[in-house]
């Protein structure tokens, strides 16, 4: 079965390791380190194969996908030059499906990265009109078993009265009204949603997060998840802050200092833009530790550090006897090599949910992300056990329908 991969950002550093990381497996040239759906018991399920993905997408700048990956390359190494070469001319056909996306409401900093540097003046109902017609013709030109709509692109401003859009009468009509406050992702989510495309939001953006939207996909029974995807810093505060909370041991101060010089880096230079992701980053830690507590997240650009990011993180914690202590680590890594394998496992198993009919919200997979919409658990170790009771639970009834049918 053929699925289909439409990344908004496609040509962004995260959307390009992703799919040079799909063609690489698929060529033989690299393996599955860092897939969770390569690892026991997620393995088991019948999922999609990567191999067989077919990569489009929107982006609003003209650069391509083989030019992201040269400079990532020169830059940071990430990929390396043999892994470039083999999937070369994939990436070159992959482009050739690269459609112009919109930049409606993204803000000025993510305006001035595209071709021409103007607002999309389009009415909004044109905008969502245009990207369903662009998933329509790749499901039909491809002859696509299935689509996964992937938000990989820069990070937008918050929506400002997001409750206004709680109903999914009030988003429609909104979009009929031509409202420029409704940001691109939740026009390329309202318009993969409402044509059976499940959608996954990778980023701090509003995505499918509103009332509407999420009433929309449990009308269509179409699953969706997001926000903002788990994989550095806060990765490891949700590791480590269930053990300050588990040895009741009380956090006094927590500082992370976060700095990175990809085009994500650059966007998030922008107050605007920065507060959705410093929301994500900073949200989890008192809900974890179940008090309010010193605790502050800083992110800067550094433009030559490339795709590479480093964080510094503070921990000033009392023990027994009022004894305080320090934990202080440094979490350094290439930005879009720890996401990429994470794209790929999100549409794997949000394909597989919508082929057995589990549409809305995909709880079980909170433990990709941040901010997992409808969860209020952040500890990590939970979260994974959430998925592992998913994945036994569905092997066991795939294995027992396969005794059935012999």
């Amino acid at each position: 079965m053929a699925t289909g991969v439409w990344l908004v950002g496609a040509r962004g550093n995260v959307a390009t390791l992703s799919m040079v990381g799909a063609r690489a497996i698929a060529r033989g040239v690299t393996g599955t380190t860092g897939m969770v759906t390569a690892r026991e018991p997620v393995a088991s399920l019948s999922l999609p194969d990567v191999e067989d993905f077919v990569f489009a997408g929107h982006d609003i700048r003209s650069v391509s996908i083989e030019e992201t990956a040269e400079e990532a390359n020169e830059a940071g190494g990430v990929p390396d030059r043999d892994t470039l070469d083999a999937v070369r001319e994939d990436l070159r056909e992959i482009d050739d499906r690269v459609n112009s996306g919109t930049a409606q409401a993204c803000g000025q900093v993510v305006e001035d990265l595209s071709a021409d540097r103007t607002v999309d003046e389009n009415a909004v109902a044109d905008i969502v009109a245009k990207i369903r017609g662009d998933y329509a013709d790749f499901v039909d030109t491809h002859d696509l078993d299935r689509l996964v709509v992937v938000n990989v692109a820069s990070t937008e401003p918050m929506i400002e009265n997001p409750d206004r859009y709680d109903t999914l009468a009030a988003f429609e009509a909104a979009i009929e009204d031509n409202d420029r406050d409704l940001p691109a992702s939740t026009l390329y989510a309202y318009a993969a949603l409402d044509s059976g495309h499940p959608y996954v939001n990778f980023t701090p953006s509003t995505g499918s997060n509103l009332g509407g939207l999420i009433e929309l996909a449990e009308r269509e029974n179409v699953p969706h998840v997001g926000r903002d995807a788990k994989t550095g810093e806060t990765l490891v505060k949700s590791a480590l802050a269930p053990m300050f909370a588990g040895r009741n041991l009380k956090v006094l101060s927590w500082e992370g200092h976060n700095i990175l010089g990809n085009t994500d880096g650059l966007v998030l230079e922008d107050e605007d833009n920065k507060a959705g992701k410093l929301a994500s980053k900073g949200g989890l830690l008192e809900e974890i530790l179940g008090y309010e507590t010193h605790s502050r997240v800083r992110i800067d650009y550094t433009p030559s550090l490339g795709d590479w990011k480093t964080a510094w993180d503070y921990i000033h914690f009392e023990g027994f006897l009022d004894t305080e202590m320090t934990l202080e680590f440094t979490w350094e890594g290439s930005d879009s090599a720890l996401a990429a394998p994470l794209v790929l496992d999100l549409v794997r198993l949000v394909a597989y949910a919508d082929e057995h009919g589990e549409g809305g919200l995909q709880s079980h997979l909170a433990s990709f992300f941040k901010s997992p919409m409808g969860v209020d658990e952040h500890d990590l170790s939970r979260q994974f056990q959430w998925l592992y009771e998913y994945a036994r639970e569905h092997a066991e009834n795939e294995a027992q329908a396969r005794t059935a049918g012999e």
